[in-house]
């Protein structure tokens, strides 16, 4: 099965997503470079507040630089151009984080995120992002709470980590 590309949703919706965190989305015409992007490709680009996409991006690496800025100090947002340069904890907070967001998206949701992020080549200990999201990410959810970015019942808080 292929990725659920930024072309499959309405725009409109993931930037009303992203509103709530401050954060801007670009489009980049087809086979243009995305700017800041890390891996390259189709991948989604960040510098400072500004999500860089393609509409063929998969909306599942949309929501992981997302997360990045939504996860890192005000400091590192401030400076932020292409490589986020978060630590372990904060990486598994970002896929913890894009994975509940993901229902907050029409035409997307966390059982969709989670194939995706299987059929991309996500890896995780137990073998699949599910396993991971159900039985090995309780550091990530406690990282979340810590910097008040989820609740105990991992509603999102619509803040930024500060």
């Amino acid at each position: 099965m292929a990725v659920l590309t930024c072309a499959d949703i309405q725009l409109d919706d993931l930037q009303a997503l992203l509103t709530k965190f401050n954060l801007e989305i670009h489009t980049v015409a087809d086979q243009q470079d995305i700017p800041g992007s890390w891996f390259g490709d189709s991948e989604a680009g960040i510098i400072k507040n500004r999500l860089y996409i393609r509409m063929d991006t998969p909306v599942h690496s949309a929501l992981h630089e997302s997360c990045h800025y939504i996860c890192m100090d005000d400091q590192r947002r401030q400076q932020l151009d292409t490589n986020a340069a978060g630590d372990y904890d904060e990486e598994n907070g970002v896929c913890f984080l894009q994975i509940l967001l993901a229902d907050y998206i029409p035409g997307f949701n966390r059982q969709r995120m989670l194939s995706d992020m299987d059929e991309w080549g996500y890896t995780f200990r137990l073998g699949s992002s599910r396993a991971w999201f159900e039985q090995d990410a309780e550091d990530a959810q406690a990282w979340l709470i810590k910097h008040k970015l989820i609740d105990i019942h991992n509603q999102p808080l619509w803040a930024l980590r500060y």
